[in-house]
């Protein structure tokens, strides 16, 4: 029986290793894998692809990304390539004068690094675009930057008090100065004006295409639902699953609403049946336990330090209240569902390992495969905790390296001894713990190839900065098992994320063999083809 797609000459990435250089693919499935023998299984009509040396393997998939939000960003006042204040202030000036129609200045993605503190202020706005509105969330979505007419329009003043879940920085007078950080950022956000079906839609399509070019085939959207003014990406992907546009498999989180407790869950149990459709899944619930470290929101079991070195009375924000949240995540996993946490700081990682506990004590082993993402601060207590319990450490790679963010607004209010506790990927790879591996763009890039090359040198891609952590590293197979087996297994799709007789052919060829250089090379890598199913949905020009 011919196939109906055949890869050969170039080694093939198998759960053994690089063991065969061919494979064959027949409808969705591979049918087999092995060496010069397969080309017998090539007929008139089968596609043949010379691999000519390349790299095959199992098609990528991102545990932790939001693709529509990214999507409508790319399409709004993108700010993600400035590097410096002045370069940030003149792109919202030429987003501004290239759209005197838009009543709202929205988009984000700027850097804190590019601002004393982080913190840019509502002044440099008001030169540029005084008579509009403007809303603009950082890169990591956990702060927002607003003008002069946003907190008028908001009614934000000196007398507003910070919500309970965020903060309003202030000038030296009292005054908000231009920042919203966490829930502070709703008090502007749930103004805007929400993007319309059609421009959801285009987003979601937009995202894929890139997430395709970078060979991804399936990820995991970690957050469905509304938050802080970014839109309910779930009709969007049911409208894509209808007609068939939807090419990746997706599994959404659902968005657990921080200021409400467990009388929410049955609302959740009806959406996961409301929205699972085709190649979309709704079986997850994301649950945000607290901020980041660069606004000193993240969840710490010590207080932050100031700048002269001395504790602080902060230890970040705990935004599900840690007494209740076993309870929550104990009904939520007799329910069958995933627990996908965000947990940064070390007190985080602990109340949701705590939960995840309660919940193996109640009721029992199950299937469920809950995660934790991000993962910058663990103690060293909990990371064996991993393995025991069963939870998936989800890392973001990318973030795992010296870079300005991490130089100037975290290591020094973390102080040695926590900063040298960050990313533990090794770590948690020695202890037994199983990692998935995610972007969460459109905070950093969404391209595996760089995650991958900062988990194997701990340096930024071209970076010249000291190697950061360097027993944190992990092996070049390591990481590709993250972003493959890794992430397949959070997403329950067991039948992928491996190249194997039987297993879908969601596969992706690299432009090189990376095992091939050196380790400082990996990032010049990129991807020549993806196929979901066995179909092609993208070919390097």
């Amino acid at each position: 029986m011919h196939a109906d797609l055949l890869f050969t000459g170039g080694p093939v990435l198998t759960p053994e290793g690089r063991t065969a250089t061919a494979v064959a693919v027949t409808g969705d499935r591979i049918t087999a894998v092995g060496d010069a023998e397969l080309r017998e299984l090539a007929g008139p009509r089968t596609e043949v692809v010379d691999l000519a040396g390349r790299l095959l393997l199992p098609g990528f998939q991102d545990a932790h990304v939001h693709p529509v939000p990214a999507g409508l960003e790319l399409s709004q006042c993108d700010l993600t390539g400035a590097t410096t204040a002045e370069e940030t202030v003149a792109a919202v000036r030429a987003y501004a004068d290239a759209h005197p129609e838009r009543d709202w200045i929205l988009g984000g993605g700027w850097s804190m690094e590019a601002f004393a503190g982080g913190t840019p202020s509502k002044e440099l706005l008001d030169a540029v675009v005084p008579d509009r509105p403007v809303y603009l969330p950082n890169r990591d979505h956990h702060g927002a930057w607003v003008n002069s007419r946003a907190l008028e329009l908001a009614g934000i003043d000196r007398r507003t008090p910070d919500p309970a879940d965020g903060r309003i920085e202030r000038d030296a007078s009292g005054e908000p100065s231009g920042t919203l950080q966490e829930g502070a950022m709703q008090l502007v956000g749930r103004l805007t004006p929400p993007a319309g079906p059609a421009d959801r839609l285009a987003a979601l399509l937009h995202a894929q295409r890139h997430l395709h070019a970078l060979g991804i085939t399936a990820w995991q959207d970690a957050l469905v639902g509304d938050f802080l003014g970014m839109d309910d990406p779930a009709q969007a992907y049911l409208t894509a699953a209808a007609e068939g546009s939807l090419t990746a498999r997706v599994v959404g989180a659902l968005w657990w609403d921080r200021e409400r407790g467990a009388e929410q869950i049955p609302e959740l149990v009806a959406r996961r049946e409301a929205l699972s459709r085709g190649r979309f899944r709704a079986g997850t619930v994301k649950l945000m336990l607290d901020g980041v470290a660069e606004n000193h929101t993240a969840a710490l079991l010590d207080p932050y330090l100031d700048r002269c070195g001395c504790a602080t009375a902060n230890r970040g924000k705990s935004f599900i209240d840690p007494e209740q949240l076993p309870r929550f995540v104990t009904e939520l996993d007799a329910l069958g569902f995933q627990c996908h946490f965000h947990a940064l700081g070390d007190r985080a990682v602990r109340d949701a390992l705590d939960a995840v506990e309660a919940a193996r004590a109640a009721n029992g082993p199950s299937d469920t495969r809950p995660h934790l993402a991000h993962l910058q601060v663990v103690h060293p207590d909990d990371v064996p905790r991993f393995a025991r319990l069963g939870a998936t450490a989800n890392i973001q790679p990318l973030w795992a390296a010296h870079e300005p963010q991490m130089d100037e607004l975290t290591i020094p209010f973390l102080g040695p001894e926590r900063a040298a506790r960050q990313y533990p990927f090794g770590s948690l790879l020695r202890s037994g713990a199983r990692l998935a591996a995610g972007s969460d763009w459109p905070v950093s890039s969404p391209d595996p190839l760089q995650g991958i090359h900062v988990a194997v040198n701990r340096v930024e891609p071209g970076g010249t900065r000291p190697v950061f952590l360097p027993g944190e590293r992990l092996g070049l197979t390591d990481a590709l098992t993250a972003y493959t087996a890794g992430s397949a297994y959070v997403n329950h799709l067991d039948d992928s994320g491996r190249v194997a007789v039987g297993a879908l052919a969601d596969l992706v060829v690299l432009d090189r063999d990376p095992f091939a250089g050196p380790p400082e090379a990996i990032a010049g890598t990129s991807v020549a083809l993806t196929y979901v199913g066995g179909a092609c949905v993208y070919a390097a020009g």
